[in-house]
C-alpha cells in the first residue's frame, strides 16, 4: 500500500482539489472529487444527464457535441462497467475515443505516468480519464496537464469516484425527487471505498437529511464521524427508516490484516436480506455501485428484487458521464439531435 492509500485508509478526505477542478469562470474544468463543489454544480450535472437520458431510445445514438474532440480511457485498474460507460457516453457525444491498454503500453516497460501523460498530451488529446490504484494520482495528472486538457477521475485508490457518486445521485433523484427529505445508509466496507467517500460528500452537498454509515469498526476510517454522518455498527439499528440503502463491495484486495471474520459471519451482521430489508422504509431503494459479491453483502432476492436499481445505476452512468463530458469540453450544452 503506497503511503497515500494509507493516508485515505484512515482519513475521508482526498487531496484538495478546490482550486484546480474550476476554470476562471467557475465551471468544471477537471472533476476529480465532489468535494468542495457546490451543490450548483452538482445539480447542473444531473440536470444535464437527465437531457441526455433520452439519447439512448433514438434511432441513433449519437449528438455531435464533442465532435472533433479526442478522449483517452487510461486505466492503470481492471473495470467493467465504468470503462465501458465512459466509452459509450463518449461515442454517443461523437468524440474520438482512444483506449490504452496498460498492461501492454510502454508503462509495462517502467514508463512513469507522467511520460505517458505527456506522450499522448503530443498526440493533441483533450481529456483524460483515469483509473489508478494510487491515491491522489488523477489529481497529480490534472495538477500536470497541459491548461487545455482536462482529467476526470475514474478511481482513485481509496479516495474517490465522482461520477460513480454522481451517477447514483442522479438515480436518486429520479426515483426519490427530493434528498432534503432522505435518510440514506451506506453499508459495508466504509475505509477503503472511494465510492463511500464521493457518496458522503455528494449527499450532504445536495441536502440529505441524513446520511448513515453501518459497518463494524474495522472497516470505519477514524475520522468518519466528523464528515457529518452517522455511524452504526449494528444493522438492523441502521436500517431503521431509511428511504435509500446504497451496499458496497468488499474489497479485500486493498484489506492488510484481518479486518474481517469469514464472509458468512459478515453475512450474517451485515449482509442485506428480506429480512432484514423489513426495517426500512417499505418503499426503500436498495443500490450497489458493482460488481456485487452475491451471498457477502446481499442476498440474489434483494439484488434482483422490486427495489433493487442497480440496472437503472449501470444505465444512468452513461448518461452522466456524457453530461460530465459536455460541462467540461462541450461548447453548446444542450442536447442536439441526432445525426
Amino acid at each position: 500500500m503506497s503511503s497515500s492509500d494509507q493516508t485515505a485508509s484512515t482519513s475521508f478526505n482526498a487531496p484538495d482539489c478546490s482550486q484546480i477542478q474550476l476554470n476562471e469562470h467557475g465551471r468544471l474544468h477537471h472533476f476529480l472529487t465532489p468535494q468542495n463543489l457546490s451543490k450548483d454544480i452538482l445539480t447542473e450535472i444531473m440536470d444535464v444527464a437527465e437531457s441526455f437520458s433520452s439519447v439512448a431510445n433514438q434511432a441513433v445514438k449519437k449528438v455531435p457535441v464533442l465532435r472533433g474532440k479526442t478522449i483517452v480511457n487510461l486505466f492503470f485498474e481492471n473495470s467493467t462497467r465504468t470503462r465501458t460507460t465512459f466509452e459509450l457516453a463518449a461515442k454517443r457525444l461523437s468524440a474520438d475515443v482512444i483506449n490504452i491498454n496498460v498492461a501492454t503500453s510502454a508503462a509495462s516497460k517502467g514508463e512513469s505516468v507522467l511520460d505517458t501523460i505527456r506522450t499522448l498530451e503530443a498526440m493533441q488529446v483533450d481529456m483524460f480519464v483515469v483509473r489508478h490504484a494510487d491515491s491522489g494520482t488523477a489529481h497529480f495528472i490534472a495538477r500536470n496537464v497541459a491548461p487545455h486538457v482536462s482529467v476526470i477521475n475514474a478511481g482513485d485508490g481509496s479516495h474517490a469516484h465522482p461520477t460513480q457518486a454522481m451517477l447514483d445521485m442522479f438515480t436518486i433523484r429520479r426515483v426519490k425527487k427530493d434528498f432534503s427529505k432522505l435518510k440514506v445508509a451506506i453499508i459495508g466496507d466504509i475505509l477503503h471505498s472511494r465510492v463511500a467517500r464521493s457518496e458522503i460528500h455528494a449527499l450532504n452537498i445536495l441536502g440529505a437529511k441524513e446520511v448513515r454509515v453501518i459497518a463494524p469498526n474495522t472497516l470505519l476510517p477514524i475520522d468518519a464521524k466528523a464528515l457529518g454522518v452517522t455511524v452504526f455498527n449494528d444493522l438492523e439499528s441502521g436500517l431503521d427508516d431509511v428511504d435509500v440503502v446504497i451496499m458496497l463491495r468488499l474489497q479485500r484486495e486493498r484489506m492488510h490484516g484481518a479486518l474481517l471474520p469469514s464472509e458468512n459471519e459478515y453475512f450474517d451482521r451485515f449482509g442485506l436480506t428480506e429480512e432484514k430489508l423489513a426495517y426500512t422504509k417499505s418503499d426503500v431503494t436498495v443500490m450497489h455501485p458493482g460488481p456485487i459479491n452475491r451471498g457477502v453483502e446481499m442476498a440474489a432476492s434483494v439484488a434482483d428484487g422490486p427495489n433493487s436499481v442497480v440496472l437503472q445505476q449501470v444505465t444512468n452512468g452513461i448518461a452522466v458521464r456524457m453530461a460530465v463530458m459536455t460541462l467540461i469540453l462541450g461548447q453548446n450544452r444542450q442536447v442536439v439531435g441526432a445525426e
